[in-house]
């Protein structure tokens, strides 16, 4: 089999997975859409975290060119991403019990706020109690993660319950569990995941969502430019201007 023959089949499995994101998770991308506009719109601020390569969704939608600006990465330290030695250290802190609870302890999320938690198994401790716990404090929490996790694995928290579980909204990535689209015979193990691909795009559609939401309401959406274009700078500042107090990534 060809490298090209390879390349193409990972396009289109990647190709069916938005197709399938976009047409079964609409009413799920509206609602999570409207979550946050809502959220913006009364004055509450947005949060995002994901742990190890599921931090690469979060990090996607912060402080992003064409993004909300209202949109802070919720970070754990040794968790966000492969910057950490070992890398394995990452995976094990997503199992430890109780550091979900630290973490939003010490953060600036509060009731009126929201959350995006991105947990491709959502199986792990930490995704779980970190929904879980921020619900108890008024905080919406969206999920996105693979719903078939649910039923073709095992809990890794003490409630035996997922991610999808302790959401206002849950986001199926429809990503297939082991997330690897590809397998060939001389190939030992199952290869080529799209599981960043897809989070990203459905992320994408709901910051489209709540923007959109936003201006039917009479509300500027507070969008960020990109920084490389004449007047991004200072639309930006202007942004920032506004909503300084809802914006943490620059303190």
């Amino acid at each position: 089999m060809s490298d090209a023959t390879l390349a193409g089949q990972f396009f289109d499995a990647a190709i069916d997975l938005l197709r399938r994101a976009r047409d079964e998770e609409a009413d799920r991308i509206a609602e999570a859409g409207a979550l946050l506009a809502d959220t913006v719109a009364s004055g509450g601020r947005l949060f995002a975290f994901g742990a190890g390569h599921s931090s690469l969704a979060a990090q996607d939608v912060v402080y992003r060119a064409g993004g909300l600006a209202l949109m802070n990465l919720l970070a754990v330290p040794g968790v966000v991403g492969v910057d950490v030695m070992p890398a394995t250290l990452g995976s094990a802190l997503e199992r430890v019990d109780g550091l979900a609870g630290a973490v939003l302890d010490t953060s600036p999320l509060r009731a009126g706020d929201a959350l995006v938690i991105i947990s491709l198994s959502g199986r792990n401790a930490l995704p779980v109690e970190m929904a879980m716990n921020a619900r108890a404090l008024g905080i919406k929490v969206i999920g996105v993660t693979s719903v078939a996790y649910a039923s073709e694995t095992t809990s890794r928290h003490s409630s035996g319950t997922y991610l999808k579980d302790h959401c206002d909204v849950v986001l199926d990535s429809k990503i297939a569990v082991g997330d690897a689209e590809l397998t060939v015979d001389t190939i030992p193990a199952p290869f080529a995941p799209a599981s960043t691909v897809v989070t990203s795009a459905l992320l994408q559609a709901v910051v489209a969502t709540a923007a959109a939401t936003l201006a039917d309401r009479g509300i500027e959406p507070p969008l960020l430019r990109s920084g490389n274009v004449d007047g991004g700078h200072e639309w930006n500042g202007r942004v920032f201007t506004e909503y300084g107090d809802r914006i943490f990534y620059r303190r």
